[in-house]
Order: structure tokens, then C-alpha cells, then sequence
């Protein structure tokens, strides 16, 4: 059988509340940028449909947008959870330290 992920917590200064507290950061982070990209899909679609139904004019200027929109924040979501998830790794070495 598995060590309990947060025996090493027993005999150190971090308590396993400050593990847990890094444990929901990380799961709060994930969910963050599946929001991100959830949105980004839903830009991109709307976009692709409005292309599709509207060949030409302004409603075929606003599907371009929309694509671009899509992807720009599905980038943008990418790199901030990787910005977070680069603080989190920090302060989790900080505290094995």
C-alpha cells in the first residue's frame, strides 16, 4: 500500500492544513483554465457559425473577430495558469526547504 501523501507533514513545521490550503490552489487553478478554455471553444464556435450563415459583411467581420477572440484567450489561459502554476511550485519548494 501507497505512504499517505501527507505523512512527511508529521514531524515539519508546515501543518497538513497549509498542505491542503496548496492542494485546493492548484485544483482552483485547473478550474480556472478549463473556464478560460471553455470560454475560448465557445468564441471560436460562435465565430465559425457566424462565418458559415453570413458569407459577407459586417456579421462575417464579426465571426473573424470572434475567432480571434477565441484564440487569444485560450493563449492567454494557457499562459496564466502556467504563471500560477510556476508561483505554486515555489512556494511548495519553499516549504519542503
Amino acid at each position: 500500500m501507497a505512504e499517505e501523501p501527507y505523512a512527511r507533514f508529521r514531524q515539519s513545521e508546515l501543518i497538513l492544513r497549509d498542505e491542503l490550503a496548496i492542494d485546493r490552489t492548484l485544483l482552483a487553478n485547473e478550474n480556472t483554465l478549463l473556464a478560460y478554455l471553455r470560454s475560448a471553444v465557445t468564441l471560436a464556435v460562435g465565430g465559425a457559425t457566424l462565418l458559415h450563415f453570413f458569407p459577407a459583411g459586417h456579421l462575417y467581420w464579426l465571426g473573424i473577430a470572434s475567432i480571434a477572440a477565441g484564440i487569444g484567450l485560450g493563449v492567454f489561459g494557457a499562459w496564466r495558469f502556467l504563471r500560477i502554476q510556476r508561483s505554486i511550485k515555489q512556494v511548495r519548494r519553499k516549504t519542503e526547504a
